[in-house]
């Protein structure tokens, strides 16, 4: 064991896991190891842990759920963050929902409709955490987090705990400050209005069954994996180069949804990449467009 590791298993910092397969963790089902996966339970001890990285010069990276990331076969160098108990908790107070960065964003509006309130209908088909959704400006049917956010309790990278209101957060597309200034979502808070539970109900059941039609659900992906190009559809473009089913290694274009790639088995990140580069490289050539990976490579290559 290394021997930053072995120091910050005796610190009150939750649990840590020295060595673990990152493929455990992802939604496309591929990594390699982290040289320790670190699980605190709440703010003091993540705000611990961040403290003594940045002191020891220890590179870390936090992960939600493992969606919308791709994992090196190599693994991941240094702490992966993981987070836990408190930081999972979601609660409501009349029409304001308080979310932990860890918890599922899925789970966040599923509750929110059944609270009778309303604003969240889009974010049931979003399979990340609170904090990568937050940090992502997460959106889909129209709407996104910069629409609901009121603010949001972050440890940034040098231990500080600190509060972002709206206004901070520069969001844009797909995009919030946290990509320049990191930090850890450890709670977010929405406002919602109120609403009627049947309506949103029906609303989410539809985005829902719309999903289930369109996506490939069943197999281990990632979600979206090329940002959409002004007044385009990237799943447009790479369906109508003829790219459906186009196979490297074990990573496929999905059949059903264009802009997917699927894991059919044994897929490694190295094949992805290679997928990915060739998508990129067909539609420059046949439409002069230039897409932009949505999901982010992290780890050694």
């Amino acid at each position: 064991m290394q021997q930053w590791i072995s120091k910050i298993s005796e610190l009150d910092v939750g649990t840590v896991i020295p060595n673990e397969p990152m493929s455990k963790y992802t939604t496309w089902k591929i990594g390699g190891p982290a040289d320790a996966l670190i699980v605190p339970e709440n703010s003091r001890q993540l705000a611990g842990l961040i403290t003594r990285l940045y002191e020891e010069q220890i590179p870390w990276m936090i992960i939600g759920k493992g969606s919308n990331m791709l994992v090196s076969d190599k693994g991941i160098r240094g702490a992966v963050i993981k987070l836990s108990g408190e930081l999972e908790q979601i609660s409501f107070s009349d029409n304001e929902v308080k979310a932990g960065g860890g918890a599922s964003f899925v789970r966040v509006s599923i509750m929110a409709g059944k609270e009778g309130l309303t604003g969240l209908e889009f974010a049931g088909g979003i399979p990340g955490s609170v904090g990568g959704a937050v940090y992502m400006n997460a959106g889909a049917h129209g709407s996104d987090v910069s629409r609901i956010f009121k603010s949001a309790e972050i440890v940034l990278e040098n231990g500080e705990l600190a509060t972002y209101t709206a206004g901070d957060m520069e969001f844009a597309y797909r995009h919030s400050i946290l990509h320049e200034k990191r930090g850890i979502v450890t709670k977010a808070y929405f406002s919602l209005t109120k609403g009627d539970r049947l309506e949103i109900g029906a609303a989410m059941a539809a985005y829902k069954d719309r999903r289930r039609k369109t996506q490939p659900l069943k197999q281990p992906c990632a979600g979206s994996v090329f940002r959409n190009p002004s007044g385009e559809h990237a799943a447009r473009l790479i369906e109508a180069a003829g790219l459906k089913g186009l196979k490297v290694g074990g990573a496929e274009v999905s059949t059903l949804h264009a802009n997917f790639i699927v894991n059919t088995g044994q897929a490694t990140a190295e094949d992805v990449l290679t997928l990915m580069e060739q998508i990129k490289d067909i539609i420059a050539s046949k439409f002069g467009i230039a897409l932009v990976p949505e999901v982010f490579f992290v780890g050694e290559r």
